[in-house]
């Protein structure tokens, strides 16, 4: 009936208690799995490929180095772990005390993470088995779930606790590490939880985990959800087994973190057992999504990316209302989305004059592009087509480095520091970075596999030591005036200003980056850099238009795929041609 709340099907009838003082539950070792002998300890380590460990042997169950013995021997001492991450977790388990995590600068919740956790773990009290968290970027989604699982905790026997992340590792994973220890981690007041952080790409890892020795966690936190939105990949594989997306029976209770749900609500898989516990229907039943939500009367139809709603305007706003329904009319509800109190990010587009020379350049190869593109789509050669799609880019972004790199100087002339998001490492990073470093600018880079010390480059630029960083990462890292940072000092509160120096196709990751420097109550304005009067200025228009709706679940995304997709006359492309996920 409309206006009537929906009570969840999975709602317990036990009200929430403290739970039990837990005992360190009992590890049998596995006769495959390395065992440590008196005085000795079992030593899993962070080798990074290639690299020389010597004493040190691969060991596959567990995908890792490992050494054994009473110390770590000094050539291995680079290759510890740090708390909390995979390899200390899995070193952790296989031994029967766990090493001392030092103690942490403590850090104090805002009132938005106190009342955030407090909804997640009212959900868990009722028996809820997953929950959608949906803040805006900066409203402090990482906090809030480190508060949520400490909470749960005291509902209900919570030992282990997994945590993946979005790349690069070299940033997500101290984000997630220094965050969990700041709210208490080191003491889990009491509640001796063992934390694993790990990122999407290594979650293969986690699952052969499990695998060779039967390891499971009882909570399972979700960050960059939408990560797994696409069924078909090894990635969705790898987390229908952490996750327990494939079982009801001692299933974790996952926390689902992302400022974007989704390209559109047909993407969002990972929901499957919520929406069955909702219609007490069984989990095999929504294993396809899209199938199941046209048995329940949604209105989808199958479109060139996938499924998607269908164009009448009535029939699309009565569905996403119902679909939402599903998750916010749960008591308790299974959802949370709040906006940024400081209001939206403003994006306009930054038009650039070509030169005569530039233009002739631009034309050619737009013309070059063009001719490819069209023989590709000829004999189906989608390989030809993406490099095609990928070459004109990169040397349309080249083109317009050094307008870049002038914007850029005007604006730390005028007290600004600036953010700039490139999506090219050769071809737009590292030249715009020379450029500037050339006329005296210093820049801090996070970008390229092992390139930077990042954390060190991001301290740089938010001490304002470097007035500019160049990046090409979406999400997981703090750029943001006023920041606290680790050693307890604030950061710059020099305005921040962004740039994107390539047109982005994806709604949903432009998003992201400007949440690096639009967050925490802090206002960045972004400007999007484009060649005037070419085919970039339509999708610089295109991007800022659905720029408005990636927030929400209305397939806007999608919607803005499709119409850059017949820009560049790539609509026969997958999806992932554009977006460049999974």
């Amino acid at each position: 009936m409309p206006g009537r709340r929906r009570r969840s099907s999975t709602r317990s009838a036990a009200p929430a208690r403290p739970a039990p003082a837990r005992a360190t539950r009992p590890r049998a070792a596995a006769p495959d799995l390395p065992v440590a002998g008196p005085g000795e300890r079992v030593w899993v380590l962070a080798v990074p490929f290639r690299a020389p460990a010597p004493g040190a042997t691969w060991h596959a169950g567990l995908s890792a180095h490992v050494y054994v013995g009473r110390e770590l021997p000094p050539e291995l001492a680079p290759y510890d772990p740090p708390p909390y991450t995979f390899e200390r977790f899995v070193e952790d388990e296989l031994n029967d005390v766990p090493r001392p995590v030092p103690p942490a600068r403590p850090m104090t919740p805002r009132p938005e993470q106190v009342t955030g956790s407090a909804g997640i773990a009212a959900h868990a009290a009722a028996g809820g088995r997953m929950f959608l968290l949906g803040d805006d970027p900066g409203v402090g989604k990482t906090g809030t779930a480190v508060l949520a699982v400490q909470q749960i905790a005291g509902q209900r026997p919570v030992r282990t606790v997994l945590v993946v992340a979005d790349r690069p590792a070299a940033i997500t994973v101290p984000h997630w590490v220094r965050s969990i220890a700041a709210f208490g981690g080191a003491a889990d007041g009491g509640q001796g939880l063992r934390w694993c952080v790990t990122t999407w790409d290594r979650l293969g890892k986690v699952a052969g985990l499990m695998k060779a020795t039967g390891q499971r966690f009882d909570v399972v936190v979700a960050d960059e959800a939408h990560m797994v939105r696409h069924t078909t990949t090894q990635r969705w594989k790898h987390w229908r087994t952490v996750s327990g997306a494939a079982r009801v029976k001692d299933a974790p209770f996952v926390l689902l973190a992302t400022a974007t749900p989704a390209h559109s609500p047909l993407e969002l898989p990972y929901l499957a057992p919520h929406f069955a516990a909702v219609h007490g229907e069984p989990l095999r039943e929504w294993s396809d999504l899209p199938s199941r939500l046209a048995a329940h009367g949604f209105h989808v139809e199958r479109a060139r990316y996938g499924w998607a709603w269908t164009e009448d305007a009535d029939e699309r706003r009565a569905d996403l209302a119902r679909l939402r329904s599903w998750l916010a009319d749960t008591d308790p509800p299974a959802t949370l989305h709040r906006p940024a109190p400081w209001g939206p990010v403003s994006v306009t587009g930054t038009p650039v004059a070509l030169t005569p020379a530039e233009r002739a350049q631009y034309e050619a190869e737009w013309s070059e592009f063009r001719a490819e593109m069209q023989l590709a789509r000829r004999g189906r050669e989608t390989a030809r087509g993406r490099a095609a799609l990928l070459r004109f880019r990169q040397k349309a972004g080249l083109i317009r480095a050094e307008a870049t790199v002038d914007w850029v100087r005007a604006q730390v002339e005028a007290g600004r520091q600036v953010a700039v998001s490139v999506e090219f490492v050769e071809t737009a990073a590292d030249p715009i970075r020379a450029a500037l470093l050339d006329g005296g600018v210093a820049v801090a880079g996070i970008y390229g596999r092992d390139r930077f010390d990042v954390e060190a480059e991001r301290l740089r630029f938010q001490r304002g030591d470097a007035p500019v960083c160049v990046f090409t990462v979406t999400a997981s890292i703090s750029l943001h005036a006023g920041e606290l940072l680790p050693d307890g000092r604030t950061a710059s509160t020099t305005p921040r200003v962004g740039l994107f120096h390539q047109p982005r196709f994806s709604g949903i990751g432009a998003r992201q980056v400007t949440g690096r420097t639009h967050r925490d109550h802090q206002v960045s304005p972004w400007r999007v850099a484009f060649a005037q009067d070419t085919v970039e200025e339509d999708v610089a228009r295109v991007m800022v238009e659905r720029l408005a709706v990636t927030g929400s679940t209305a397939g806007g995304d999608t919607a803005g795929l499709q119409e850059i997709a017949e820009l560049l006359d790539a609509g026969w492309l997958p999806a992932t041609s554009l977006t460049g996920t999974d």
